[in-house]
């Protein structure tokens, strides 16, 4: 094996059998499909407990508008608020108080309760009371079957949305569902560069403040070295990605069958027209819906975007290793990193609105941030040639930029002592 393949595998290898990784690898997963499903649940969760509350009405005109829930027993109330309240009955939770016609007064009805009012009971006295101000608005107008005119009109219309495939074929679509896999996708490849790449920059520091690196450049060339390290490490970022992609689909399939969150189950059938659509019975519909998108395309480009843009970050990242002392002084060289990644996120993010607008076609391009940005347009099923320009120039730009980063490591791997600037290390490329 080359010495290259040597430090690869030692880097990969030494990574991967850290029991921090193992235990981050299949333990996130588990903790990612929990925040999704552990909320539904507690939600649906309801205690046993029956709360009173007393209704004083003196109008007579809301209270029998009131049905019993399974959280809330609604009584009519026989006293003054007054009263109810010196008598400190603990058995009454909270007291509705109405004493004038809400349609001339909407201000007349208070809300009582010596807790805080949950706001599903607020909800249930809204929406009576405000039912009844609606039916004695419209009696108002004194017009014949308003009502009922009223009723007829109402009409809820929510377009479908369809994508007609390659070969005539016809799907529903959701933009909805396209924006998630974007600012998913977003969202993993900003946090994988950031991380691996200042894992890269760590494993570079500690081998230099450790003098180990005097050793091994001794065997192995400087480029090798750090070739070696961004390579094994990457390959522990996709490692951990392939896992987590599998643990991830597996939990969601199986918390949608014991737990449905996204939507109510359904089946696919065929409309008269050949179109893709939602019936009742076993395959979610956000399911159906992502079958209108080219996952396996997605996939692959998130893999070459993830390569390329690792490539030219964690070059930067061992640069910046080899050229300072101490974590401590990488500050003043990350803050630009940091803040050109976070400024592809934001814009990556906010392209979502509009993923074919200036700003996300230019930063689609710009090496710096096409690996960010890109994978929110992804979805939306952008040309061919601006995918290929983008991934070439960003792969050109990462070997580009991995040269001029091996000429920065080669000498700052084995300087000591000596606070570096921005000058100085400009001067390193220019070394032969």
């Amino acid at each position: 094996m080359s010495r290259l393949g040597l430090i690869i595998q030692r880097e990969y290898m030494w990574r991967v059998c850290k029991k921090s990784f193992l235990l981050l690898t299949f333990l996130l997963p588990f903790l990612f499909v929990a925040m999704m499903y552990v909320p539904f649940w507690l939600a649906s969760i309801r205690s046993d407990e029956i709360r009173h509350i007393v209704i004083l009405d003196e109008t007579g005109k809301y209270a029998d508008l009131f049905d019993d829930t399974d959280s809330y027993r609604f009584l009519h109330g026989d006293k003054s608020l007054e009263a109810y309240r010196a008598d400190d009955n603990r058995e009454i939770f909270a007291f509705l108080s109405i004493t004038a016609d809400l349609l001339q007064h909407p201000d007349a009805a208070k809300l009582y309760s010596e807790k805080q009012i949950p706001n599903d009971l607020s909800a249930t006295v809204n929406r009576v009371l405000t039912k009844r101000i609606e039916e004695d608005k419209l009696d108002s107008f004194q017009i014949p079957n308003l009502k009922q005119i009223i009723e007829d009109s109402r009409i809820s219309f929510n377009i479908q949305t369809i994508k007609w495939g390659k070969d005539g074929s016809a799907i529903s679509s959701s933009t909805p569902i396209a924006q998630l896999v974007g600012i998913f996708s977003t969202f993993v490849i900003y946090m994988f560069i950031m991380m691996y790449g200042a894992m890269v920059m760590q494993g570079v520091i500690e081998e230099k403040t450790s003098r180990i690196v005097e050793i091994m450049v001794s065997s192995v060339k400087p480029f090798e070295l750090m070739m070696g390290k961004i390579i094994g490490i990457g390959l522990v970022g996709l490692t951990q990605i392939f896992l987590w992609g599998i643990l991830v689909g597996a939990l969601l399939v199986a918390g949608e069958l014991f737990l449905p969150v996204f939507q109510p189950n359904t089946e696919v059938t065929m409309m008269p027209e050949g179109v893709a659509m939602a019936a009742d019975t076993t395959i979610p519909e956000w399911f159906v819906t992502l079958q209108s998108f080219n996952l396996i395309e997605i996939i692959c480009y998130f893999i070459l975007y993830f390569l390329g843009g690792y490539l030219l970050y964690a070059s930067v990242f061992a640069a910046i290793g080899s050229a300072v002392n101490s974590p401590e002084d990488t500050h003043q060289f990350m803050a630009p990193i940091t803040i050109l990644l976070l400024f592809s996120a934001y814009i990556g993010i906010y392209s979502v609105e509009n993923p074919d607008g200036s700003a996300a076609f230019w930063c689609s391009l710009i090496p710096f941030t096409s690996s960010v940005v890109m994978m929110m347009r992804l979805p939306f099923e952008i040309a061919l040639w601006q995918k290929l320009l983008s991934v070439t120039l960003l792969f050109a730009s990462a070997i580009g930029l991995t040269c001029f980063a091996a000429k920065i490591y080669r000498v700052g791997i084995l300087m000591y002592g000596k606070k570096t600037n921005l000058k100085e290390i400009l001067k390193w490329i220019s070394f032969r």
